[in-house]
Order: structure tokens, then sequence, then C-alpha cells
């Protein structure tokens, strides 16, 4: 496994859009561990794009630029507190 500075990963979650921060950290901080080392990957990877990507992903305005990365936002959409 490739291994993931938690601290680095933790203040790449932060984000400066709110809608962001309300579903990526709570992802983070109660699901990561749970995921498979790909879907781990993914998410890392997810980081390294701009919010206003992001958020056009997580709407459902735009795909995402992979299978994984459009995996695990349908996840993360499946664990949203509502």
């Amino acid at each position: 496994m490739t291994e993931i500075n938690r601290f680095k990963l933790e203040w790449e979650c932060r984000r400066g859009m709110r809608e962001l921060d309300k579903m990526i950290m709570p992802f983070y901080k109660n699901h990561f561990d749970d995921l498979s080392e790909i879907q781990q990957q993914a998410f890392v990877q997810m980081l390294s794009y701009t919010d206003p990507e992001l958020f056009r992903w997580v709407m459902l305005q735009e795909k995402a630029p992979n299978q994984a990365i459009s995996d695990l936002i349908e996840l993360m959409r499946s664990k949203i507190e509502r």
C-alpha cells in the first residue's frame, strides 16, 4: 500500500466551499479507514482537483474524470447524514 500522509490528507479535506466541507471532512473522519486501498487512492486523487470541479461532480452536474472517483463520490453521497 502506498503510504498516506494523514496530516496532509486531513488538511486537504478542508475546502473553500461550505458544501464540500460538509461532505468531504465528515466522510474522511467516519469512513476513510473502511475504504479499500483503491478507494483510498481515489480519495487522495480526488482531493487534487479544484473546488469548482469537485462541486460539479458532487452535485452531479458533470462526470468525474474516472470511474474510481465517480464511484467514490456516489459512496460519499450515500453516506451524507440527512
